[in-house]
């Protein structure tokens, strides 16, 4: 979704949502797959009248088009507190992402960074959007205050599904990055420069897209995937269409091959029509 579907002031354009009602009308399978949890992603395809199944959480959880779970690969607990940790220990700022929602430690921090990275990635959008975006999260109950993370580690109820870091202090990440390193069991991609995402080995987006696609009776040779960031390798590796965003990462443009519009100039929505036309 963001850096893909999403403009940087997180809206579905026009354009993409008549494209995509247009691919289902001929009998097109359209799954969002994205790092958001299922809230987050149900927020913004609502507010757009869309209706689709959603591999979230980068795969760590799967939803019917009318928001059922279909399955779920969530982190083993042990491995879960061992990566928070590490992230402690480098004075990385996360969150974590759980069947029953996100959650921080720290409101404030959760406001704060999301603007500076989003405004450091988006110098052409008005701070004052990107500001109204992000409170938004808060506001609307789509991330949750907690007092310590221990707490979700330590309930039986909540199955952890990612941790989320963010920073924008290189060497943070990298000393997070090298930690999280000597932890079995783990899956660690980013979707942007500024960010780690911590999942399960089995959580990734390629892993449940696969599954997704066998589930319908299609083949990967018969899917298209678009995608802007390194979360998205899983998956453009495995389909027989990989399409790269305007301004996606130069490795993901050489992974794809094609490479459409940028996600301000309805990419999607491009590359959805071209493969209608043909």
């Amino acid at each position: 979704m963001d850096g893909t579907l999403l403009t940087a002031t997180q809206q579905i354009t026009a354009e993409n949502r008549e494209a995509i009602l247009k691919a289902k009308e001929q009998g097109v399978e359209v799954v969002v797959a994205t790092g958001r949890s299922f809230q987050e992603a149900r927020f913004v395809l609502e507010e757009s009248g869309l209706k689709l199944p959603m591999i979230c959480v980068n795969g760590a959880e799967v939803r019917s088009e009318i928001g059922e779970i279909v399955s779920s690969s969530p982190l083993n607990k042990a491995e879960a507190r061992q990566a928070a940790l590490r992230l402690v220990e480098s004075g990385v700022y996360f969150e974590v992402y759980t069947n029953r929602g996100t959650f921080t430690e720290d409101e404030d921090m959760a406001i704060t960074i999301i603007v500076d990275i989003f405004s450091t990635a988006n110098p052409e959008v008005p701070i004052e959007k990107i500001a109204e975006a992000a409170e938004e999260r808060m506001h609307k109950g789509l991330i949750t205050k907690i007092e310590h993370y221990d707490q979700l580690f330590e309930d039986e109820q909540y199955e952890i599904y990612k941790l989320l870091a963010f920073s924008l202090d290189d060497d943070k990440l990298e000393a997070a990055k090298d930690g999280l390193e000597e932890i079995p069991g783990l899956a660690v991609s980013s979707s942007g420069r500024e960010n780690i995402e911590i999942t399960s080995l089995d959580a990734q987006k390629g892993v449940a897209l696969e599954k997704f696609v066998a589930s319908r009776g299609i083949s990967l040779e018969e899917t298209m995937a678009l995608g802007d960031n390194f979360n998205d390798v899983s998956m453009l590796e495995k389909v027989g269409k990989p399409v790269a965003m305007g301004n996606a990462a130069q490795e993901i443009k050489e992974l794809c091959g094609e490479v459409t519009l940028t996600n301000e100039e309805s990419g999607v929505g491009k590359a959805i029509m071209k493969v209608l036309e043909d």
